[in-house]
């Protein structure tokens, strides 16, 4: 079949007051096989569909068949739904500031069928034309710009020109009374909406987000071949989306990315890398699609890396691999060294499978792997090799031999090996350096054999003074377990994968093990520190190094880093060495130890915000916490952070948050109020806080993770002991509602403390009878429980 178009008539007018969508969807499509039988999804309540002209029986278990099709066929569908239920595909939101409704799609992976009729697979694309009409005081916006706007009085009708050939799950709807922002740029109509009562809050960071914007657009045009095909490019921070999503021309984003207070360098810098992610999928992802979603990495992982590459290269924000590394690089390890590895491609025979693989492995270590590719065949090349992917297979779909055949090609190397061990095969390399009477071998394994086709580069330093620097650096290419190199003998520390060129599990030479906790401070670069700080996290991951060393490197670290996107990353790290994964007896110590480094780099303006908040996690009494609110002045966030700390302490906070969130101008502080009812060690609380979040559902996705340290707070475990098995309870129906509050209620509801190695095997039994998401999120989390618990003995 080859689909011509979609015209898809929206009436969202009802939703003013109401709950109620209509659609009617018109496909046009040819069957190239005259007189065959095929079927069209269509998982939501039909009122009446046509096959040319001709009435046809309402959808069973999701599908209408359609039967004896011509050469070209019209099929047209006519679905209602409701907005107040679990609905897929679409949302109804209130904004509790001033009552304001807003309206959002959001159709992967394959929630488009939960709206309106569709063959919605990723690999039949066609141009799709929406007409909405919708209340008279709302904007409508969708992928194609410039709609033509008819008055009707109460409501107003909004005609798109047909899209460019996209798949189902890139198409978008949003609508309500948002406010606007737009401004031309490297050729370009860029815009920018957000709810009226954030208002204040877009125009903050306006200028720096769409500098990002246009920076991006500048740099993908040049590094792909190719500009992006049409003048408007919109972004909408929308009221509880739960994530971002790279509609063609409309990018929609959960506004928890509109930072209530002014937001660090870090929030900066991971907002830049997510933007550039989004704008990196209109080439990767909706100009050019995967066919199928085993190829999601396609997508995923080049958009995930072209971010850190077009952040390095045409941003302010040139720590980004640093950052990346510090952040969803070590998440990846993790998860690639645990129960749910899988290959960066792997066979997926059905959609509810594409859902589990939204994970640390697409993402993140799939980008560190193109990073590998980049490295391995050298950036021009490889940059060539994209631009034929894209001017090859423009509005086309993909697979992973026609990307690799287009590198391979621009580089001359044969990329076959390369693929089959980086892309087709699951686990983490482990290098280690051996030092045999400064005769130096790189020894490399592979998961379960030899280690993947590789270059990296291993330095060596000598101390100067109070820091190191570095006298070698030899970049090897690894063909073998065994690579011979040529170090200088008696450096003070040999680095394994400086400067983060490969995707490997590495660790220092047994010479130097001990003293690199220490030593690794002294380290001259963000990078090479952020490869010590990587192997010291894999070890202590792994039982190969305790909490107290970990908090040590970390420490050391912060005492010494120059680079802003970093501090905030390790502070977090600190803080989970010493709250997660050390024993009781020692929890304290290192709190203090952690909560005595934010109090320094308090005093260093770039890093002031940044340290009060971890040192909000780690005060050790009311006194500390006093000083703390002090500090904070007039930022509203600090105070709230004071308050969830002085709940973990066992003070009365009451009064204060009451006081706290009647002048609080963020429409969503009632979340905050949440999460100090949520630290406080009391029974009604917590019951209050788990049926807010867990069983109603209440807070937006976006939130759920805070609440994860809060309402499971070390030292609160007979309290917390009854929710371990609540939480048991949720699993079987947790997935309802979509993949995002599958994954992140599994996630972010999960215990940390109050359970045990029992409570890890229930986890692991129930996730064999649970959907994919489900399953996969429930055994990362559990495996990641069980090594807490191992460290903690």
């Amino acid at each position: 079949m080859t689909v011509e178009r979609y015209d898809i008539a929206v009436d969202l007018t009802d939703l003013d007051h109401g709950t109620q969508v209509r659609c009617e969807s018109t496909i046009v499509f040819e069957c190239h096989r005259p007189g065959a039988d095929t079927f069209v999804d269509c998982a939501v309540e039909i009122e009446s569909v046509a096959l040319n002209g001709v009435p046809l029986p309402t959808a069973v278990d999701g599908r209408i068949a359609v039967t004896d099709l011509g050469e070209r066929n019209v099929l047209t569908v006519l679905t209602v739904l409701d907005c107040s239920t679990h609905q897929l595909g679409v949302r109804k939101v209130v904004d509790p500031a001033d009552g304001e409704v807003y309206f959002y799609t959001d159709f992967v992976p394959d929630y488009a069928r939960h709206v309106f009729a569709c063959f919605d697979q990723p690999d039949l694309k066609a141009p799709h034309a929406f007409t909405v009409t919708a209340p008279s005081g709302w904007l409508v916006l969708s992928n194609s710009g410039d709609p033509q706007i008819e008055d009707l009085g109460s409501a107003r009708r909004w005609t798109f020109p047909p899209t460019p050939p996209l798949s189902t799950y890139n198409t978008v709807i949003n609508a309500g009374p948002y406010y606007e922002l737009r401004r031309p740029a490297a050729g370009h109509d860029l815009g920018l909406f957000a709810r009226q009562s954030l208002a204040p809050i877009l125009d903050r960071d306006a200028d720096e987000l769409f500098k990002l914007t246009t920076q991006g657009l500048e740099f993908f045009a040049d590094k792909f071949g190719m500009p992006f095909p049409q003048r408007k490019y919109d972004q909408v921070f929308a009221p509880e989306y739960p994530g971002a999503m790279e509609n063609f021309g409309c990018v929609t984003w959960m506004d928890w990315f509109l930072r209530r207070t002014t937001p660090t360098r870090a929030e900066w810098d991971i907002f830049s890398r997510y933007l550039l992610h989004e704008l990196a999928h209109m080439w990767f992802g909706n100009i050019v699609t995967m066919r199928w979603w085993d190829d999601l990495w396609l997508n995923e992982a080049f958009a995930e890396f072209a971010s850190n590459w077009a952040a390095v290269r045409a941003t302010s924000y040139t720590d980004a691999w640093t950052a990346h590394l510090a952040g969803e690089k070590l998440k990846a390890y993790l998860v690639d060294q645990g129960p749910t590895t899988h290959p960066i491609r792997q066979l997926v025979r059905d959609v509810s499978e594409a859902e589990a693989t939204f994970d640390a492995i697409t993402y993140p270590k799939a980008a560190s792997v193109l990073q590998q590719l980049m490295t391995y065949v050298g950036e021009a090349e490889f940059s060539a090799g994209l631009t034929t992917y894209f001017a090859k297979h423009a509005w086309g779909n993909t697979t992973l031999q026609d990307l690799i055949d287009a590198i391979a090609e621009a580089s001359g190397r044969d990329l076959t090996q390369w693929s089959a061990g980086w892309l087709e095969t699951a686990g983490t390399d482990r290098l280690t350096l051996d030092n045999d009477k400064n005769r130096f071998t790189l020894v490399a394994q592979g998961p379960g054999g030899p280690p993947r086709p590789q270059v990296l580069a291993v330095g060596a330093y000598r101390a100067s003074g109070n820091q190191f620097e570095r006298t070698a650096l030899v970049q090897v290419e690894v063909a073998g377990e065994r690579t011979r190199l040529e170090l200088p003998a008696g450096a003070d520390l040999y680095l394994v994968n400086d400067e983060d060129l490969t995707f490997a599990s590495t660790r220092p030479d047994a010479t130097t093990r001990d003293a690199f906790f220490t030593n690794a401070a002294r380290l001259p670069s963000p990078i090479s520190r952020g490869v010590a700080v990587a192997t010291a996290w894999d070890m202590l991951i792994n039982g190969e190094a305790t909490a107290a060393e970990a908090v040590r490197c970390l420490t050391g670290m912060l005492a010494v880093e120059t680079s802003a996107s970093v501090i905030e990353p390790y502070l977090n790290l600190a803080v989970e060495a010493a709250d997660l994964w050390s024993p009781a007896s020692e929890r304290n110590a290192l709190m203090r130890a952690v909560a005595a480094t934010c109090r320094r780099l308090s005093d260093v303006g770039a890093y002031r915000k940044a340290a009060l908040r971890g040192f909000a996690r780690t005060a050790a009494d009311l006194d500390e916490v006093a000083w703390l609110q002090a500090e904070a002045g007039e930022d509203v966030d600090l105070h709230w952070r004071a308050l969830v700390r002085k709940a973990q302490l066992g003070s009365p906070t009451a009064a204060e948050a009451q006081a706290l969130l009647d002048r609080d101008p963020d429409p969503d502080a009632w979340i905050s109020r949440l999460q100090v009812r949520a630290a406080t060690p009391d029974r009604a609380e917590k019951e209050a806080v788990w049926q807010t979040l867990a069983i109603q559902r209440a807070v937006p996705l976006a939130s759920v993770y805070s609440f994860t340290p809060l309402f499971w707070t070390g030292g609160q475990d007979e309290l917390l002991r009854p929710y371990t098995e609540a939480y048991l309870e949720l699993v079987p129906t947790i997935h309802l509602g979509g993949t995002m509050p599958a994954t992140t209620l599994t996630r972010g509801l999960f215990p940390q403390f109050g359970a045990d190695l029992t409570f890890v095997e229930q986890a692991q039994a129930l996730a064999a009878q649970a959907v994919p998401v489900v399953r996969a999120a429930l055994l990362e989390r559990a495996d990641r429980l069980a090594r807490m618990l191992r460290s903690r003995e």
